[in-house]
């Protein structure tokens, strides 16, 4: 059923509860908004409603009930500025990791953390200093501010270089470190991260170290660990995180960064008013709440991302190792053609990342989805 207009405002009524209330959020988070309403809200006008985005490595199961409950508890202040919510999220958050209020700032999802960052350490005399490829946002933001950018490749595993981007590393104003990496995939494990940021505060101590945890709740590697406790030791690095990802949020924009209160203080600098929306916030502690809620999802991808790797090998193609809700593998040809192919039979498959022009990104979706999908996939790799 695709609704018109009038029949999204006819369904939703003036409190909102018509739509949210029922399984449309829950069942397929973005997606399924933006196929149902796409005559509204021109979301996904290609796809419609039988379109699978394996593309933006988003949560295809939406927000927990207790977000979606929080959220229509939520739409009365929707009128209101969000300064009270916004205030009441970061109380819960330093309560949750055990830290003061001081150490937490919020940003429009982690791309605002990302833009607060390198506005505050990066200058035309101070770089950043990233992996490639690497989750694009810093890049974006210092090429629109002007400041400069030192790439350094990923390893033959698809590791980030770790050695090499401490060795370019000196003089820089911030170093991205995408932990796990998007697009690989990749992770570092915590004594290997305490090493790196050792030797780069040790030969550049004005470098600040942003280590980025969006798919922090996917890993599952036994050496892994988050980089907060050395983010709260050390005024010169900062952990950010995500509700895009296991808590099925992205649409709602939070995310948060956890650093030492001085830190926290060069970065709320840059953020901009009012960022974080009533909704998102209400969503955010409802989620935070809620027990058994990551476990679950992380291990729902677990099950359809071993599917698909699964799957993807039977057809001759080896994916890299992946502690994340998505999966890059080597398909030998264009991207660009593999995506199209996809794409014309409704499934949508991450773009080129240079320089891997040669591999293909693909989200984790619903079981259902990872079985359509890799049928689509058979096709056209045999194309």
């Amino acid at each position: 059923m695709r609704f018109s207009r009038r029949t999204f405002v006819r369904r939703v009524g003036l409190g909102g509860a018509g739509v949210l209330a029922g399984g449309l959020v829950s069942a397929r988070g973005r997606e399924a908004l933006a196929g149902t309403l796409a005559d509204f809200a021109q979301a996904t006008p290609v796809l419609g409603e039988t379109g699978i985005r394996l593309d933006s490595n988003e949560n295809p199961n939406g927000p927990g009930g207790v977000a979606l409950e929080a959220i229509r508890a939520a739409l009365g202040e929707a009128s209101r500025y969000p300064h009270q919510p916004a205030d009441a999220l970061t109380t819960t958050l330093a309560r949750v990791h055990g830290v003061s209020p001081d150490n937490i700032a919020l940003g429009a999802g982690s791309g605002e953390i990302l833009r607060m960052a390198v506005l505050a350490f990066t200058s035309p005399a101070r770089p950043l200093v990233q992996g490639e490829p690497t989750f694009e946002d810093c890049a974006r933001h210092a090429t629109v501010a002007g400041m400069p950018i030192r790439s350094v490749p990923v390893d033959a595993a698809l590791r980030l270089d770790l050695k090499a981007m401490a060795k370019a590393a000196a003089g820089a104003g911030l170093i991205f470190l995408c932990n796990p990496n998007n697009p690989t995939g990749t992770v570092h494990p915590a004594a290997a991260v305490a090493d790196f940021i050792k030797q780069v505060l040790h030969d550049s101590p004005e470098t600040t170290v942003l280590v980025d945890e969006a798919y922090h709740h996917y890993v599952a590697d036994p050496g892994y660990r988050s980089a907060m406790p050395l983010a709260l030791e050390n005024p010169r690095v900062v952990v950010c995180r995500t509700f895009s990802k296991v808590y099925g949020m992205a649409g709602l924009r939070i995310g948060y960064a956890v650093a030492h209160a001085e830190t926290i203080r060069a970065l709320r600098r840059q953020k901009l008013p009012n960022s974080i929306n009533v909704l998102g916030a209400a969503a955010a502690i409802a989620a935070l709440e809620q027990k058994g809620h990551v476990e679950r999802e992380a291990e729902l991808n677990r099950v359809s991302r071993e599917y698909l790797i699964r799957a993807l090998a039977e057809m001759g193609y080896k994916s890299i190792p992946s502690e994340t809700n998505f999966v890059m593998v080597d398909i030998r040809r264009d991207v660009k053609a593999f995506q199209q192919a996809c794409r014309k039979e409704g499934v949508l498959v991450g773009r080129p990342f240079p320089p891997l022009l040669t591999h293909a990104r693909i989200s984790i979706g619903t079981a259902d989805e990872m079985r359509e999908a890799a049928a689509v996939l058979r096709r056209a790799l045999a194309g």
